[in-house]
């Protein structure tokens, strides 16, 4: 695995995104959605440094079950909070191709919020295949396929305090 983002300015990555979202809501109320499992490590060291009243809730979709092709999103919403009348932060780990954030967004919006945003931490360039960017990113990556804070190969990885790279050889070919 060769490092892509150092721990230090995963951080100060975080810390940026943190201000902007801090600075865009003014501290007004906000509930934050964390998209479950990924963005766990984000949300919590987001929350940390945003001085506004918060709730927090996560969502679970997922469409990569154990590999790196992407299969049919699946969707749970049991565990967010009522976001009726609510400014909205979505967290994602990562903005690939958009699917995942576009699809939760227009689950979100039937549930009346006042307002629906986007924050990742990484936004892969040159694979969007949607009509949508998230307001708030940290890091633009290459299109490699990444591991740590939060980003998994195969449930493993989400540990580890910097964002790395795998090789090639690292990954399974799952079109067998």
């Amino acid at each position: 695995m060769k490092p892509l983002i150092s721990e230090e300015d995963v951080q100060a990555g975080v810390t940026r995104m943190a201000r902007q979202v801090s600075a865009c809501y003014e501290g007004r109320p906000l509930t934050i959605v964390g998209v479950m499992t990924g963005s766990l490590v984000l949300l919590a060291d987001l929350i940390r440094r945003l001085e506004l009243p918060l709730r927090v809730g996560v969502v679970q979709a997922s469409s990569y079950r154990g590999g790196v092709k992407r299969g049919e999103l699946a969707i749970n919403a049991d565990m967010m909070p009522d976001i009726q009348g609510r400014d909205v932060l979505l967290i994602d780990d990562i903005f690939d191709t958009g699917h995942t954030l576009t699809q939760v967004i227009a689950l979100m919006r039937r549930l009346g919020p006042k307002s629906i945003r986007s924050a990742v931490l990484l936004s892969k360039l040159g694979r969007c295949q949607v009509d949508m960017r998230p307001d708030f990113v940290a890091f633009e990556i290459p299109d490699e396929f990444v591991v740590g804070y939060g980003l998994d190969y195969r449930d493993a990885y989400r540990n580890l305090p910097y964002i790395g790279v795998l090789e090639p050889a690292d990954l399974v070919d799952d079109s067998a």
